[in-house]
């Protein structure tokens, strides 16, 4: 299963203590969608933005897609599912750093808040990025194992 096999990654993400993370929680990625996803409420509840019912609720999906594909994927039967699901979570938040802009565009945002919302997504689309070669680079591995031990 796929929860076996993130070891060093895992020391990488949650520190050395952990040698495999064995739910979706432990993930440093899915950490920081979801402290995301929490910004992102906030700043839809009050505010101009509250009143944009089509962005606000635009925002929101993709933020909480960012999460759910993370969990779904690490839940999921496969490798390359997970690693599926990741690039559906690292391509929910492109969509959410371009609503982002649509929101400071508008004037619903200010400068720094789109600066800092900007650069939470940017890590947490990089911390997906890692998260995903690191799985397909494993997956390979083990591929080219199986092909040494049938030899």
């Amino acid at each position: 299963m796929i929860r076996s096999r993130v070891r060093a990654f895992a020391r990488s993400l949650c520190g050395d203590e952990v040698a495999t993370i064995q739910k979706f929680e432990e993930l440093e990625a899915w950490r920081t969608a979801r402290q995301l996803t929490r910004w992102i409420y906030r700043l839809c509840a009050a505010g101009p933005l509250e009143r944009d019912f089509g962005l606000k609720d635009q925002m929101r999906r993709a933020a909480v897609s960012i999460m759910s594909n993370i969990a779904e994927g690490f839940d999921s039967r496969t490798k390359p599912m997970f690693v599926e699901f990741l690039g559906r979570a690292k391509a929910s938040a492109g969509e959410l750093r371009a609503q982002t802009y649509v929101a400071l565009d508008v004037g619903y945002l200010t400068d720094s808040e789109s600066e800092r919302l900007l650069d939470e997504i940017d890590k947490c689309s990089r911390q997906i990025g890692r998260l995903m070669a690191y799985v397909a680079n494993d997956q390979k591995s083990e591929r080219a194992n199986a092909r040494t031990r049938e030899r």
